[in-house]
């Protein structure tokens, strides 16, 4: 499901008129599909009070096709206009033709009518149909005022319905940048596909719920976006094969350097992780002194002890040991729970920039990224396709970024270090988003704050590293790593909700989940 900006999704709509698909018929196709939704989200249409607020753009004539269907299927609808529709409006035409009581703001510029219909308990749900993505300036006027107003009744009667159509108004499309005044959406009914500033905050907790409405636009009109949502059907498309034949090599042997005296569950996790996805064989490279330990609750995992500088610390000599065992291995998992020490910095450095040997693959997280921060130039230094998964605090540092600078546009963020660094990204966090060397962007629909929890970067890591050791791309890997992680903590949240959720609760969830998709 391609992500679109606003530019694409102009361009796109040009493309259809030269297909034999102009606006007035994707303005039919609109409002017919978001007065489905709309049914679906109230139920019983024929019992519902519906006040559709209708700008004077296209968003307002989608909003006047919905509003139509909902009155022909027996729900009571009421239009709030602002600002004049344009006189020759077929849509107008035929709303009026119905007798649905249409209402214009500019005869009753103190807006004390729409008050009176906001004050009627019996208002069950508002649309609003103002701008969509027609609007970034700021919102002015009696569009804020009333805005405003809808929020004020919302807070006050939270069981009012809030429907925006494509968007809620106020929200940047392309950013996720929301005007004070944008209102607190329970469901986005977004038109044809999905825009940016959906996944990106604060525009994602205005949108609320969001179903993306197919409007009847040909797919391949947007086959040359390179931003993607990622689906079931896509996960579900590049699930590593199960054949009755296998055995262990066949799912691919993942090497994972972690953990340190203060961190030892980061290894248990990282390797879990690997394991619960279907690598075949997971080797833990551990201090030696923690081994025993890791041994006790680790049962499956392979062991490589390594040399120590202190107690629980990887020696710098340790890297020799690693490089020495590089081929026998699909993928190296480097970073979880390493720390911080010199002794570690020194052994991380060695053993991603002074070995003539490497695995296929190399998926690096936490302290690793640390180091490599620390290290000017270091993706000259690792000249080939790597993963690397921070969250906005690692990334901050690897970029020189603030945090804020990052969260406030982190496709565009991600999209461009991959390709500086010809590295695959995973910026961490919710709407997760994967970035490719070559351009390509994927992101998560899952925004689950049970998931903001220590560990669940660990079993995420692993599982990117498992599904790569078993052949898929590195892009490939991350991505659907990113999504059966996402999926796992929403069928955790299920069970326990989205407060106590914690890493190890993931792990049993992970084979479900790949069981779901391959049944679906």
């Amino acid at each position: 499901m391609k992500i679109v900006t606003t530019n694409q999704m102009r361009q796109i709509e040009q493309e259809c008129a030269k297909v034999g698909l102009p606006t007035s018929v994707l303005m039919e196709n609109a409002g017919k599909v978001v007065a489905e939704e709309v049914r679906q989200i109230l139920g019983a249409i024929d019992q519902q009070h519906i006040l559709v607020l209708i700008g004077p753009g296209n968003n307002g004539g989608d909003g006047l096709v919905a509003a139509r269907h909902l009155h022909d299927w027996g729900a009571k609808v009421t239009l709030y206009f602002f600002g004049q529709r344009p006189p020759d409006d077929q849509n107008l035409k035929l709303v009026r033709e119905r007798g649905i009581t249409c209402i214009e703001a500019a005869q009753n510029g103190n807006l004390g009518s729409f008050e009176e219909l906001l004050s009627q308990t019996t208002t069950s749900a508002i649309i609003d149909a103002l701008f969509g993505t027609g609007k970034s300036r700021p919102l002015r006027g009696i569009f804020r005022e009333a805005l405003e107003k809808v929020n004020g009744v919302k807070k006050k009667r939270p069981s009012l319905r809030i429907i925006a159509l494509d968007l809620p108004s106020g929200l940047n499309a392309d950013t996720g940048a929301v005007d004070p005044a944008c209102l607190y959406a329970d469901n986005t009914i977004t038109l044809g596909f999905p825009k940016p500033g959906l996944f990106n905050f604060p525009g994602a907790e205005r949108a609320g719920k969001i179903i993306i409405a197919d409007i009847g636009i040909p797919s391949s009109l947007a086959e040359r976006v390179t931003t993607e949502l990622i689906t079931d059907e896509w996960a579900k498309s590049v699930l590593p094969k199960r054949p009755l034949e296998a055995n262990k090599g066949s799912f691919g042997r993942v090497l994972v350097v972690a953990g340190s005296i203060n961190y030892i569950g980061a290894a248990y996790l990282a390797c879990s992780g690997a394991m619960r996805v279907g690598s075949g064989l997971v080797t833990l490279a551990t201090a030696t002194s923690l081994q025993p330990i890791l041994a006790s609750k680790l049962t499956e995992a392979t062991y490589l002890p390594l040399p120590e500088s202190h107690p629980g610390i990887i020696s710098p000599q340790a890297a020799e040991l690693i490089h020495q065992q590089l081929d026998h291995y699909d993928v190296l998992l480097l970073g979880c729970g390493l720390g911080q020490s010199q002794s570690v910095i020194k052994f991380i450095k060695s053993t991603l920039f002074e070995s003539k040997l490497a695995p296929s693959s190399l998926a690096l997280d936490a302290d690793a990224l640390n180091t490599l921060a620390e290290t000017p130039n270091w993706w000259q230094q690792l000249p080939d396709d790597a993963i690397l998964t921070p969250h906005p605090g690692e990334m901050a540092r690897l970029t020189g970024l603030s945090v804020d600078e990052i969260q406030s546009d982190r496709i565009d963020t991600a999209k461009k270090v991959a390709l500086e660094w010809h590295k695959t990204v995973v910026l961490k966090g919710a709407y997760t988003v994967i970035a490719a060397p070559d351009g390509q962007v994927r992101v998560s629909p899952i925004a689950n704050p049970g998931l903001a929890s220590a560990g669940t970067g660990d079993v995420l890591t692993g599982a990117i590293a498992g599904l790569a050791a078993q052949g898929l791309s590195l892009f490939d890997a991350a991505a659907c790593g990113v999504y059966l992680h996402g999926k796992a903590g929403e069928m955790v949240k299920v069970k326990l909700g989205d407060a106590g959720m914690i890493a190890t609760d993931l792990l049993p969830a992970l084979p479900p989940v790949i069981k779901q998709l391959k049944e679906n």
